[in-house]
C-alpha cells in the first residue's frame, strides 16, 4: 500500500495518475470532457459526463498499473476551480448543468456589486476581486434562474459544491441510493478560497458575504484543510475503501506539486488557461496590480497564502488553432508549424475569446489579430498563438514582481512551469526571454495531480512532512534567457498595444 492516486478533473479531461512514493508515474489514464456553449460567453459540464469520466479513466488507470485497489495508500483529488455543481441531496441529480468557471452569464450581478460599492468589503475578506470567474455568483445565478431552486435551497435540500465536492460526494456514497446518506459533502480550503464566499483569514463561511450574495449557508460544504481526512470510496466503485486523503484546486496543487511551499516561489501552470502563483507565506498581501490574493493548499490548519494571476485562455487558443480556424489537425503539430517561420512577422494575437483576465481584468475584451499583412501565412498566426500565451504569461510575472517589492519582498528569481503546453520548448524559450529569467520544467509537469497525491501521502502518513517533497523534486531542463532585455521589453511594448486595440471597444 505505498501507491497514490490521483484523480485530476480538468476543464477539457478527466485523468487519474498512479504514482510511487517517490513522485514518479506509474500509470495514467484520460478521457476528453464534453463542453457545451450555450451562448455566447456561457460554458457548461454536464456533471454527471465529470462523475462518468472521472470514475473510469481511476478504474483504467489502475488497471494499467496492474495493480490491485489494496495497493493504493490513499486518494487525492485536483480539479478545475471555480466551476459550480448544485445537485438535490435526496435524488442526486443536478438540477443543471454545472457551469465552468470560463463562463461570463453572472457579469450582470457583478456589476450590481460593483455599482453598490461591496467590492472593497468583498477583497478584504476574500483576497479576490468581483468577477464572474469565482463560484458565488453562478450559485446565485442557478438559485435565480432554475425554477424552484431557490425555495428548495431554503428548505435544506440542495448541496452546492466545486467539482472536488461533487467528485468526495459521489465517491462516498452519493452514486447509489442505499448509501447516499452516507456521502460526505466537503470541501478545502484552497476551493472554498475562490467562492466570493469564504473567508479566507478564518478559514470560514462568511455570513455577511453569504447574506450581500443571497445564498443559503445550508447549501454549503463542510470545510477541511487541503490535506485531511475526506473520506472513504465506497468499496463497490474502486475494488475497496480507499481513504480520499487530500483535495486541493488545481493550480493551489500544482503549486505544491512543484514543492513551492515557503515565500517567493512560483510556478506557471499552461493548461486550458495559464495560472501563475506565487507562495506568500502565513502572509495575506492584498495586490495593486490587478492580481488576486488566494489561499494556497495547506496541510494544516493555519492559513496560508499566494498571489495569482489568470490567464483564461492559455492552451485553448492551440484548440482554437485545431477546432476554429483548422489551421491543424493535432495540437501536438503547432510547433512544428510555428518554427517553420522565423518569428510571427509582425503579428500579435490578443485571445480574449471570453473577456481578459489578470492582469487586465476586461471582461468586455475580444480576441484580436493585429500585424497582419499580404505576406502572412497561417504559420505566422500559429506563432502568434503561442507567443500570445508567453505575453499574457509575462503580464502576470511582472505585475507579481512589482507587488512583492511593494510589500518588501523580492522579485521572484525563477518560474517553475507546468502542464500540457510547457512541453513545448519553442514556447518555454520565449517565456524566458521574455521574463529574463530561468524557467524550469520539473521531470514530473503533472504536478497538478502529483500535488493532489502529496496531500493525500501527507494526512496519511505515507510521507513525514514537506521537507521530503521538496527533496524529491527534480528539475528536467532550464530555459535560460538569450534575448537582450532591451528587446524583451520592446516585444512586451507591442503586446500591451495589442491589448489596448482588444479593448479599445
Amino acid at each position: 500500500m505505498t501507491y497514490l492516486l490521483a484523480l485530476d478533473q480538468g476543464t477539457s479531461s478527466s485523468r487519474s495518475i498512479v504514482f510511487d512514493p517517490h513522485g514518479h508515474i506509474v500509470a495514467m489514464a484520460q478521457q476528453e470532457l464534453p463542453q457545451i456553449y450555450p451562448r455566447p460567453g456561457w460554458v457548461e459540464h454536464d456533471p454527471l459526463d465529470i462523475w462518468r469520466t472521472q470514475l473510469a479513466t481511476a478504474r483504467e488507470a489502475l488497471a494499467k498499473a496492474q495493480l490491485s485497489p489494496r495497493d493504493i495508500h490513499a486518494i487525492g483529488i485536483a480539479n478545475q476551480r471555480e466551476t459550480t455543481v448544485v445537485w438535490n441531496r435526496k435524488t442526486g441529480q443536478p438540477i443543471h448543468n454545472a457551469i465552468v468557471w470560463q463562463d461570463r452569464r453572472a457579469e450582470p450581478a457583478c456589476v450590481q456589486l460593483r455599482a453598490e460599492g461591496k467590492a472593497a468589503t468583498i477583497q478584504a475578506k476574500t483576497g479576490l476581486l468581483v468577477d464572474a470567474y469565482f463560484s458565488g455568483t453562478k450559485l446565485q445565478w442557478l438559485l435565480d434562474h432554475v425554477p424552484g431552486a431557490r425555495a428548495q435551497a431554503e428548505a435544506g435540500e440542495l448541496a452546492f459544491g466545486t467539482v472536488d465536492s461533487w467528485l468526495v460526494w459521489q465517491l462516498t456514497g452519493g452514486s447509489d441510493e442505499c448509501t447516499r446518506a452516507q456521502a460526505v459533502h466537503a470541501t478545502d480550503v484552497s476551493n472554498a478560497s475562490r467562492t466570493l464566499l469564504f473567508n479566507v483569514h478564518t478559514n470560514q463561511w462568511d455570513s455577511e458575504l453569504l447574506q450581500l450574495l443571497d445564498i443559503p449557508a445550508s447549501l454549503l460544504p463542510q470545510v477541511r484543510p487541503s490535506s485531511a481526512d475526506f473520506g472513504s470510496v465506497q468499496p463497490g466503485l474502486l475494488g475497496t475503501a480507499l481513504r480520499i486523503g487530500g483535495v486541493a484546486g488545481d493550480q493551489q496543487s500544482a503549486l505544491f506539486g512543484q514543492a513551492c511551499f515557503t515565500e517567493g516561489m512560483a510556478k506557471n501552470t499552461y493548461g486550458t488557461g495559464c495560472f501563475m502563483l506565487m507562495h506568500s507565506g502565513k502572509r495575506f498581501l492584498t495586490s495593486h496590480n490587478g492580481l488576486l490574493t488566494t489561499s494556497a493548499a495547506q496541510p494544516g490548519h493555519t492559513p496560508e497564502f499566494a498571489i495569482e494571476g489568470s490567464v483564461f485562455v492559455g492552451g485553448a487558443v492551440v484548440q482554437w488553432l485545431r477546432d476554429g480556424l483548422r489551421a491543424i489537425q493535432a495540437s501536438g503539430e503547432v510547433q512544428a508549424l510555428a518554427q517553420s517561420v522565423p518569428d510571427a512577422g509582425g503579428v500579435m494575437m490578443v485571445p480574449a475569446f471570453t473577456g481578459l483576465g489578470a492582469p487586465y481584468w476586461n471582461p468586455e475584451a475580444r480576441g484580436t489579430i493585429t500585424g497582419i499583412t499580404r505576406g502572412t501565412t497561417v504559420a505566422h498566426i500559429a506563432r502568434a498563438a503561442l507567443e500570445s500565451i508567453a505575453f499574457q504569461s509575462a503580464a502576470l510575472l511582472d505585475a507579481m514582481g512589482r507587488d512583492a517589492v511593494a510589500h518588501g519582498g523580492r522579485p521572484v528569481s525563477e518560474l517553475r512551469v507546468d502542464g500540457g503546453a510547457c512541453s513545448n520548448d519553442l514556447l518555454m524559450q520565449f517565456q524566458a526571454d521574455l521574463l529574463g529569467l530561468p524557467v524550469v520544467r520539473p521531470a514530473v509537469i503533472e504536478t497538478t495531480a502529483l500535488g493532489a497525491a502529496y496531500l493525500a501521502g501527507l494526512s496519511t502518513g505515507l510521507y513525514a512532512g514537506t521537507d521530503e517533497l521538496s527533496a524529491q523534486w527534480r528539475a528536467e531542463r532550464t530555459f535560460h534567457p538569450t534575448l537582450a532585455r532591451s528587446q524583451a521589453l520592446e516585444r512586451m511594448a507591442q503586446w500591451e498595444h495589442a491589448v489596448r486595440q482588444a479593448t479599445a471597444a
